[in-house]
């Protein structure tokens, strides 16, 4: 406690505080336009910190990574178009709420459950780091597949009117992951002679293209008008949300543990821990049914994991040197060139840097709050402008942020093929949600999957031999198999309940 005490003046300098100030006006610009991530955001920032102390560099990419995660939300409630990987899993969900005249209901909502989430992730971070980096290690191929395999049944969940279609827009999402080369032998599958297709579908652009290019499609191709949003009902943001919140108040603090504990685990991070919070909010709600017609409950699992998830995947990154995410795998890169080795000792020899990094947490969630305020108030703008000339200027953008991710204009070509499709999937009811998570977790399934079959030399008995592996696919096969438990108690209750 004394040294955190120590650590709060060196973050609450005059120049820490402008860097803060002005890292967070970036990644609110970075998060809110389509392709230009959360992870694009920090390796901008990268060049800029080279010419900064350690405290204020590493506050900038905090700050950056907050705002940018939270900003994601705003494209995608106004115009169902997630600015980033981590807003995807409800951005149908709050768009629907949109529709229905609640954007400042689900804009308030997502923000100050991001403020939440986030400050659970910085005490979380602060005070249990060397705990969960060493639960997390423990995770072994094994236990990675089982939470791949637990993340896939999302899309039941998510999916759960149509759960054929569903099931089929989650193959075609995995059969995407397979382009590229084989993990194990090398070997091009799918690639069609295409030298580009051999590192694989960038998630980005397939994003952009299935969320952003189908929508602007729907727009051109519509008979009808989509239905404009009431500018009046779009007021204060945070009018009846303690209401909420109160009511809600169990889902907050559940959608922070599950994005603390996904994000502590290497390779997982914010995006799957959205997914996974949305899902279990919409399996245990007593309004399953309300779920994808513009339900706020989803919003506030979702929204607090997603920044809660941040503050875990740094509990790996500093305690040992492995990334959470893509973005602790730049900070990594950061901390090094810094002088501040990742890794146990950094506690024992610059303890002071690292507890500023916790401060800066806290302050970068606390400055989201009104940060995010004028971010909305300047976004519902948005909804003013007509919208056969606003989807033009989506595409554009949409164009300029997937040429920026890699300078080709082959992934100008993958976002197209696959807007395209997912326009097609759409017009014949088929979610679009399922194609993404398995676009998301194909890799690590495969990965995973693949490198335990080595490991335990063609035995599926070793999923089950290690203790966490065995609680983990216990549970996944028990969530598989419970619709058909639930089908034959109510066949063998039927009779009774006839006589």
């Amino acid at each position: 406690m004394e040294i955190f005490l120590e650590a709060i003046p060196l973050v609450f300098d005059p120049y820490v505080l402008t860097v803060i100030l002005l890292s967070g006006m970036f990644g609110l610009f970075m998060g809110a336009i389509p392709g230009l991530s959360a992870t694009m955001a920090t390796a901008l920032l990268v060049p800029v910190t080279f010419f900064m102390p350690p405290v204020p560099a590493l506050a900038a990419v905090v700050t950056a990574t907050a705002m940018a995660i939270f900003a994601g939300d705003l494209p995608g409630a106004l115009l169902r178009i997630p600015g980033t990987p981590a807003s995807a899993a409800y951005t149908d969900e709050a768009f629907a709420m949109t529709r229905k005249g609640k954007a400042e209901l689900v804009l308030g909502t997502g923000l100050v459950a991001a403020v939440i989430g986030g400050l659970f992730g910085a005490v979380v971070l602060t005070f249990t780091a060397p705990f969960l980096a060493k639960f997390a290690l423990k995770f072994s191929s094994f236990e990675y597949f089982w939470l791949a395999c637990l993340g896939l049944t999302c899309a039941a969940f998510i999916s759960s009117d149509s759960p054929g279609k569903g099931g089929l827009s989650l193959l075609i999402g995995l059969l995407i992951a397979t382009v590229g080369l084989d993990p194990m032998s090398g070997q091009p599958r799918f690639t069609f002679g295409s030298v580009e297709l051999m590192g694989g579908v960038n998630f980005i652009p397939a994003m952009i293209g299935m969320f952003a290019l189908a929508e602007v499609l729907r727009t051109v191709t519509a008979v009808r008008p989509p239905p404009k949003v009431e500018q009046s009902t779009i007021g204060n943001i945070f009018a009846g949300l303690g209401p909420v919140l109160l009511r809600y108040r169990k889902n907050l603090f559940r959608g922070s543990v599950i994005g603390v504990l996904v994000g502590a685990l290497p390779g997982a991070g914010s995006d799957i821990a959205a997914w996974i919070s949305y899902a279990v909010a919409k399996k245990f709600s007593k309004e399953p049914e309300k779920f994808g017609t513009g339900h706020v409950e989803g919003i506030v699992d979702s929204g607090a994991s997603n920044n809660a998830g941040l503050g875990g995947t740094w509990v790996p990154a500093l305690v040992f040197g492995i990334p959470g995410d893509s973005i602790t795998a730049i900070v990594i890169g950061v901390l090094y060139v810094k002088g501040m080795n990742p890794g146990p000792t950094v506690f024992l020899d610059q303890p002071e840097l690292i507890y500023a990094v916790f401060v800066s947490f806290f302050v970068a969630n606390i400055l989201l709050l009104p940060l995010g305020y004028a971010a909305i108030k300047s976004s519902k703008q948005l909804l003013r402008v007509p919208r056969n000339v606003l989807m033009p200027i989506i595409l554009m953008f949409c164009i300029v942020g997937t040429f920026a991710i890699n300078n080709t204009v082959f992934g100008i070509g993958i976002m197209l093929a696959l807007g395209l499709l997912a326009y097609l999937m759409e017009e014949n009811g088929f979610p679009i949600a399922p194609a993404i998570l398995g676009l998301v977790l194909g890799g690590l399934l495969e990965d995973s999957f693949m490198t335990s079959m080595i490991k335990s030399n063609g035995s599926m008995l070793a999923f089950f031999e290690r203790p966490l592996s065995a609680v983990l696919g216990a549970v996944t096969i028990l969530i598989w198999v419970s619709p058909f438990i639930v089908r034959l108690r109510r066949r063998g209750a039927s009779p009774a309940g006839d006589t």
